[in-house]
């Protein structure tokens, strides 16, 4: 089947690409990378592309994105841009701005998704991590509710921004569910969600709402960094899923991508390495069964590899929740 064809409805009655390609780094990969991998991913298929102003590489990705256009591979209506406002742009005048800041990087019209990146809102400023000379964060204080209304949720957006989603918790979620005189709700939801962390109870939530959840670190967090907690045991490592890849004669990566898929879910598989990004196409060429997807259902565990600590002690920091 076709991947391209793979796509989820969005309640804007648009719809989302079902496996799209994560371009997060770290910072010592040269920016070069995100330019040479997204070109490639749009190659070999990928029309939903995720990005954000944290990656400070939105220029070469939509540079990416643009030369996929010019050569003919595809017209800007085929591909699916994510951005996301990070925790420094939170209060409702600095939404704007920071919306364009990433057409300005990306040189491109429009997004179809700009996503409230983390709920934990940070002083505003140039850093992106702003600290205090202790090396604590500094947290901003934001109405969530009013940053969605005044940015997103008001009226239909139109120029910059096509839709708008979130990354938060159900009680965040739920407070501008029940906002007085919402008019766009958010069209999905993305947090991370794995086997270890398979997020169910969220996305039935999400579902009864009608809004998509979509899933990052999809593969457990192959890299580290300072969001990642190295203490959690290595997801594409486990027994159960290396059987079921086994038997499929798939990688225990592309089960886990599956899993998701399966479910509903839209996920994003992140890799710069070409081999990996073109094999990551091939979760349209097997189906789970459902003892399959019953055996990775009981694997979840509730870890979470990017716990985010410095948020800690923030009034709006989600991840003490269950869900």
């Amino acid at each position: 089947m076709d991947p391209r064809s793979q796509r989820v409805k969005l309640n804007d009655g648009h719809f989302i690409p079902v496996l799209g390609f994560g371009t997060y780094a770290p910072e010592e990969v040269p920016k070069s990378e995100a330019l040479e991998a997204t070109k490639f991913a749009i190659e070999v298929g990928f029309r939903h592309v995720d990005s954000a102003h944290l990656y400070q590489n939105e220029e070469q990705v939509g540079q990416a994105i643009r030369s996929k256009i010019a050569d003919g591979t595809v017209k800007r209506e085929d591909i699916f841009y994510t951005s996301k406002l990070w925790c420094n742009s939170l209060q409702p005048e600095l939404v704007r701005p920071a919306l364009e800041k990433s057409l300005q990087n990306l040189q491109l019209d429009y997004v179809d998704l700009y996503i409230i990146h983390s709920p934990v809102s940070l002083k505003p400023g140039n850093k992106f991590v702003p600290k205090d000379e202790s090396g604590k964060l500094i947290f901003d204080s934001v109405d969530l509710c009013h940053t969605w209304e005044v940015s997103l949720g008001r009226s239909k957006p139109r120029g910059g921004a096509r839709r708008g989603g979130i990354s938060f918790i159900h009680k965040q979620l739920e407070k501008i569910l029940n906002k007085p005189g919402l008019k766009y709700k958010p069209v999905c939801n993305q947090v991370e969600c794995h086997p270890y962390l398979n997020q169910s109870k969220l996305l039935e939530f999400c579902k009864s709402h009608d809004i998509v959840l979509v899933a990052y670190a999809a593969l457990g967090a192959q890299l580290l960094s300072e969001w990642v907690n190295s203490n959690n045991p290595v997801l594409l490592e486990d027994p159960v899923l290396c059987a079921i890849a086994k038997k499929h004669k798939q990688t225990p990566a592309l089960v886990a991508l599956r899993y998701q898929v399966q479910r509903g879910v839209v996920v994003l598989a992140k890799s710069f390495n070409k081999k990996r990004i073109k094999e990551n196409m091939q979760v349209f060429d097997f189906e789970l069964t459902p003892e399959d997807m019953k055996a990775i259902d009981g694997l979840n565990r509730n870890t979470r590899y990017y716990d985010f600590q410095q948020g800690i002690g923030h009034p709006e920091y989600p991840f003490s929740e269950e869900y």
